[in-house]
Order: C-alpha cells, then sequence, then structure tokens
C-alpha cells in the first residue's frame, strides 16, 4: 500500500473540486445532458447514480475537458473546463468503462508507457509502474500480455493508470461494472483509501449498493436531468420514515395486533397487514418499546420484529417512477451514451 500512502496536494483554499452549471449536451435529437448542476466539495466521494443512458457518462466528460458543452459552465478547482483545459487536465484523473489499454503489451510496459506520455523519465516511469502493480495486486502478472487478463484486472491496471501523476481529481466511470463481489470490495477499499490521502473522486455508477457505501454525497439522474441531490439519509429520508415489520405467531392475532400497533405508534394509515406480517411506518424508534408490552398484556406474540430503512431503490422508484436497474433506452436515444461518446 505504499503507493497510496502519500498525500495529494491539490489548489489551495479551494472548498468545491468540482462546479457545473446547467450544463446541456445534445446528440441529434437526444438531449443527453439536460441542465446538469453539480458541486462536489474536494476531499469527498461523489456518487452520480443513475441507469444506462441516464447522461453520467457524458456528464463526465465534460467535467474532464473530452467533450464540449452545448450550454452551461463548469470549473475544477476553479479553473474553467473550456478557457482552462490545459490546467484541469493537469488536476485529473479518468477511468473510463472500458480500459484503455494495448492488449499486447504487459502491464508494466503499458503503465510505463502512460507515465513516459505524462513526461517521467524512463526510470521514475519504471518505479511508479512497480508501486501502482503491487497496490493493485498485479505484480505477478506484470509481464503477462494483456489479451490473458481478467476484467477484473483490468480494470485495476485501468484505475492504476490514472493514478500515475496522483491527481486531486479522480474521474471513476463506472468503475466496478463487471466485476466479481471480491474485486468490488477491493476496488472501493482503493477508492477510500484514495480519498484519505487527499484526492476527490466522483463517480458514475448504476449499484444502489456502490453508492450507499462509497459516496459522502449522491446526485440522483435520470434522462440527463438531475431529480434530486444529497447524503444517503437525506435521501432515503425523502421517501419517508422506517418502516416497523412484524410478523405474528398466529396470524388470527392480526386485527387485534394492526389496532394496537396503529394505537401506540399513533399512525391512522399506511398500515399494512396480510399473510401475518404487519408493515407500519415509524417516526419514533423509542415507541417499539412500548408497542411490545403491549404485545405482550395482550397475549399478542411475534414470531419476528424487525426496522426496514428506506433503500435507495425505493428512493430512486420514488423520483423517476422506475428502477435503478431499469436500462431501456427512449425511443431515438443514441448509443453514444453507452461507448461513452
Amino acid at each position: 500500500m505504499k503507493y497510496l500512502n502519500k498525500k495529494v496536494t491539490f489548489p489551495e483554499n479551494v472548498d468545491l473540486a468540482v462546479e457545473a452549471r446547467g450544463l446541456v449536451k445534445t446528440f441529434g435529437d437526444n438531449r443527453a445532458v439536460d441542465g446538469v448542476d453539480l458541486n462536489v466539495r474536494a476531499g469527498t466521494i461523489y456518487g452520480v447514480l443513475g441507469p444506462n443512458g441516464a447522461g453520467k457518462t457524458t456528464t463526465i466528460r465534460m467535467l474532464a475537458t473530452l467533450l464540449r458543452s452545448d450550454e452551461g459552465s463548469a470549473r475544477i478547482f476553479g479553473h474553467d473546463v473550456v478557457k482552462e483545459a490545459q490546467i484541469v487536465r493537469q488536476l485529473i484523473g479518468v477511468t473510463g468503462q472500458y480500459a484503455s489499454v494495448d492488449e499486447s503489451l504487459s502491464a508494466t510496459e503499458n503503465l510505463v508507457i502512460f507515465s513516459r506520455l505524462l513526461g517521467l523519465g524512463r526510470a521514475e516511469s519504471k518505479r511508479k509502474a512497480n508501486e501502482l502493480l503491487e497496490e493493485f495486486g498485479l505484480t505477478e502478472a506484470a509481464k503477462r500480455p494483456l489479451k490473458n487478463f481478467s476484467g477484473g484486472m483490468r480494470r485495476r491496471l485501468d484505475l492504476a493508470a490514472s493514478l500515475i501523476t496522483q491527481p486531486p481529481l479522480i474521474f471513476l466511470d463506472e468503475p466496478t461494472t463487471g466485476l466479481d463481489p471480491r474485486t468490488r470490495n477491493q476496488m472501493w477499499e482503493t477508492i477510500r483509501r484514495l480519498v484519505t490521502m487527499g484526492s476527490t473522486v466522483l463517480l458514475t455508477t448504476q449499484y444502489l449498493q456502490e453508492a450507499d457505501e462509497l459516496a459522502d454525497r449522491i446526485a440522483v439522474i435520470d434522462r440527463g436531468k438531475v431529480v434530486a441531490e444529497g447524503t444517503v439519509d437525506e435521501l432515503k429520508a425523502s421517501v419517508g420514515n422506517s418502516s416497523l415489520q412484524l410478523r405474528l405467531k398466529n396470524t388470527k392475532d392480526l386485527e387485534n395486533a394492526r389496532q394496537t400497533v396503529e394505537r401506540v405508534l399513533k399512525v391512522q394509515s399506511n398500515v399494512t397487514s396480510e399473510g401475518g406480517k404487519i408493515i407500519a411506518p415509524m417516526a419514533d424508534a423509542n415507541t417499539v418499546t412500548d408497542l411490545l408490552i403491549a404485545f405482550r398484556e395482550s397475549g399478542i406474540q411475534l414470531a419476528e420484529l424487525s426496522v426496514q430503512k428506506p433503500t435507495l431503490d425505493e428512493v430512486f422508484l420514488n423520483l423517476t417512477g422506475h428502477g435503478v436497474e431499469d436500462t431501456s433506452k427512449l425511443p431515438g436515444e443514441s448509443v453514444k451514451e453507452e461507448v461513452g461518446i
């Protein structure tokens, strides 16, 4: 882990790593990005959550100076992405959905070439390559041609390449797509360490768990628009309170139990009861003790009790009318979004 034990330095007195206002990008008749606003604080992980085709990749490409917006503006650590593109490129690293590596070369050769292109000397390039390969668990495969690498190994190498200069801002476009659970967890740990060492990470994802695990704040984007923004807890709270879920040992007690729940929790609506199970909104966790006492006094026996917080899937469904895993295309929507154009 020695490579990521080096502190990253970024422009001082700049609170926002990314500031975007009214970003718009169209491809033909498709408005892929439709007025996106983003504020990403330095030293945090910011997640952009949405299904395929939502506009996530196009937004990243505009922020990374790879694509000009049709409308709006964006600044990276205070530098305009259009007027000061060369400065911005020195402050960022980008890992796209598809590994930008040469499959005929080895992992070491790929990293050395990237390092040389970034202006490092021969000896420094080799040292950087070795350190990054060790950090990402690729030392044993360092001399192997990339055509023999698994998808997870390629993703790790691509991320390693974006860290050669240890940039203060790192764009990760769906960094764990197609990875197995173990490799995904390893990537998550690496991303967390990057922020610990001073980097800011802006990642796009369609994985609810990934956004929940990593992001300090999340922008929910759908059909080119930011439909909600906040911390995970704030977004979940926007859907409603936690729910109390009860399963009874004897279904004949169902109606009595339902009435007790409504009386003790002081809820007269949104209480459902079927199949021996009761689900009710719960604003105050302290009332659970009162409910259990009331059940005991009434002779109502429980088989199971749990408290469930709203999920990000419920948030997305509530905001957009469909789940985040809904990857169907809109009529006439371009495939350019999927290939990162």
